[in-house]
């Protein structure tokens, strides 16, 4: 069984994927979001290492608090970059009738990504923005790698969460609420929509690693900013 590196746990979250759940945040990650929460968990190959076993054997512990719809959420950094080993936690959850979700940015896409993808009941799909200049300006990849694995979930009929984080005057436009949507109408795997309010509760992180936060003149949105641009998706909350 293979092994893989691990910045943390959560054990019992309830805002990564349906009902309650244990978060296993993988290190690792090959995109540089402005907006990142954790830049402590950018360089693959630190952490600690752990076993496919060891880690499904901290998830049976709180079986009984999954409940019909709650299970187990592999998020990051980046799990696809070690999609093997993710693969390998997939399928022993499986063995014990676990819920499987994936939390990723949906920027990689190779035969093990595949394998992984066939062993998920549900996806939490990043969409940081809907345009191609903003996606390489503010991430460092192409907005079209990330259409591509929309496309893959929606050809297995994955349950998929997409998800934003909104930061005001760059993508808390009506405009990109409405893209958002027009993806969703387009794939059916898509059944909710999900908009989270950027914060800046990871200053203190960057200011520690002697990291320049980007995105640090950025305010929080508003309730009334929020509640606005949900409105264009009510359908989808």
């Amino acid at each position: 069984m293979s092994r893989g590196y691990i910045h943390s746990f959560q054990s019992l979250g309830t805002v990564d994927g349906p009902g309650v759940r244990f978060v296993v945040f993988f290190q690792g990650c090959n995109l540089r979001c402005k907006c990142c929460h954790n830049p402590d968990t950018w360089k693959l190959g630190e952490g600690s290492v752990f076993e496919a076993e060891e880690i499904v054997s901290k998830v049976l512990r709180y079986k009984e608090y999954f409940k019909d719809n709650g299970g187990i959420t592999l998020s990051g950094g980046e799990p696809l970059l070690q999609a093997d080993f993710a693969a390998d936690i997939f399928r022993l959850c499986k063995e014990h009738g676990i819920n499987t979700c994936l939390d990723t940015s949906g920027s990689v896409l190779n035969e093990s990504v595949m394998l992984l993808l066939g062993l998920t009941d549900r996806v939490l799909l990043d969409i940081k923005y809907t345009s191609d200049n903003d996606y390489k300006e503010n991430v460092g990849c192409s907005y079209f790698k990330v259409l591509d694995f929309l496309s893959v979930l929606d050809s297995m009929m994955i349950n998929t969460t997409l998800r934003q984080v909104i930061v005001p005057s760059v993508n808390d436009s009506d405009d990109n609420i409405i893209k958002l949507r027009d993806l969703a109408i387009k794939h059916k795997c898509v059944d909710k929509i999900e908009l989270l309010p950027f914060r800046k509760i990871c200053q203190t992180k960057y200011d520690e690693m002697g990291l320049v936060f980007p995105f640090s003149d950025k305010p929080t949105p508003t309730k009334e900013s929020m509640e606005r641009l949900r409105s264009k998706i009510s359908d989808y909350i």
